[in-house]
């Protein structure tokens, strides 16, 4: 299927905010405690006693997410434990039942307030369910009730809120896109919503990549690289002490743009909803970096000269392309360089926050810069606009 038109907006968006959120925020040791500690179903069941989400989290999200400079957001709404956070006719186990709120429903207005796009993501699998871990080989009749249970659930969320940008599949393994049914699932998902986009882990390609996951690896179709904010896991681990700076998401969202891709940072919030402090002042410095350098990610193509087999465009940064202009982002600071296969005759140079001129000359498709101040003029990356 030929989707180029519905994926303009999420190409041109570049940076977007994932959300895990669940039950498995409670015990705060990843969004997989129940498989890793081998917690039963029964017991694991009775954290939905203490599931109490305070009023307008949803809110709280969307408002940073925008300040952050995010276009979209994606959000858990039924992680591999099962607990969904929409009201459901094939199961109880909802945060419809325990705190009697559609969270789905707030966070989907709360997107539309703030003009953001709307993403959910879905885990095909369900560790509460027998059938999930012995698959269709085994017990084929208990495998297709438990296929009426996913596709029914997906059914849910493609036709009660309204337009829904993004369908953003996680756990099909072990099994394969015919065990789950995955092209007949995604024709009614299409049916419902003919504007959506949606990634490849249903076990079909679709729309966009998301294999690249904490590791920025550029592929030749669209793709996205996401990525905690936590040192490693994506639920709410208090105890993680080695969270991403400022720097490195920006520096990790440049490099991303720079190959042609998209990068989605990973929040985990507290139990109540709350997105950590310290999580909430890091993504404001990016939002901060976004608001005066956005110009150079938003709306770009992959750059020029990405010849190193590797996330790092340039021995200085990465580039992107804009129209009759091409961003240098120099995460590494030189006096003077130079960069290759510019074949446009360059006009101007200049740093884009300050717009301060810069020294150039060009010989055929190489420019050189130099006499470059002995600091740069913006702490986390500066950009060299360079026109023509």
């Amino acid at each position: 299927m030929d989707n180029r038109a519905n994926l303009s907006w999420w190409q041109e968006a570049r940076f977007g905010l994932f959300l895990h959120w669940g039950l498995y925020s409670l015990p705060g040791r990843g969004e997989w405690v129940m498989w890793c500690e081998k917690i039963p179903v029964k017991e694991y069941g009775r954290l939905a006693e203490k599931f109490r989400p305070r009023p307008g989290v949803a809110e709280t999200w969307a408002r940073l997410a925008k300040k952050a400079g995010m276009r979209y957001l994606v959000l858990t709404t039924r992680h591999h434990d099962g607990f969904s956070l929409f009201d459901s006719r094939w199961s109880s186990f909802t945060a419809a039942r325990v705190c009697q709120r559609d969270l789905v429903a707030e966070f989907v207005s709360a997107c539309r307030k703030y003009g953001l796009k709307v993403g959910l993501y879905y885990s095909l699998l369900d560790w509460r369910w027998p059938a999930y871990r012995l698959g269709p080989a085994k017990n084929p009749g208990a495998w297709k009730v438990f296929l009426q249970y996913v596709h029914g659930q997906v059914e849910e969320l493609v036709t009660r809120y309204g337009r829904i940008d993004i369908l953003w599949y996680d756990g099909s393994w072990p099994y394969s896109a015919r065990d789950w049914q995955a092209s007949r699932l995604n024709a009614m998902v299409r049916k419902h919503q003919p504007g959506i986009i949606i990634n490849d882990r249903s076990g079909t390609p679709e729309d966009f990549d998301t294999h690249s996951e904490q590791k920025i690896e550029a592929k030749n179709r669209p793709w996205e690289c996401v990525m905690p904010l936590s040192d490693f896991w994506w639920g709410f681990v208090p105890g993680d002490s080695h969270p991403k700076t400022a720097y490195q998401v920006i520096r990790n969202l440049i490099l991303c743009a720079s190959h042609g891709g998209n990068y989605m940072i990973n929040v985990g919030p507290e139990p109540d909803g709350t997105i950590p402090e310290s999580d909430a002042r890091t993504l404001l410095k990016v939002g901060r970096w976004l608001k005066e350098n956005g110009e150079s990610i938003y709306g770009t193509r992959a750059g020029v000269s990405n010849r190193i087999p590797t996330p790092l465009a340039t021995p200085w940064g990465g580039t992107t392309l804009g129209k009759n202009r091409l961003y240098l982002h120099l995460l590494y600071w030189h006096r003077q360089f130079s960069v290759p296969d510019i074949k446009a005759k360059v006009r101007r140079a200049y740093f884009l926050k300050t717009g301060q001129p810069v020294k150039f000359k060009q010989e055929g498709s190489r420019v050189f810069f130099s006499e470059l101040p002995a600091r740069p003029p913006d702490k986390e990356a500066t950009v060299l606009v360079v026109s023509w």
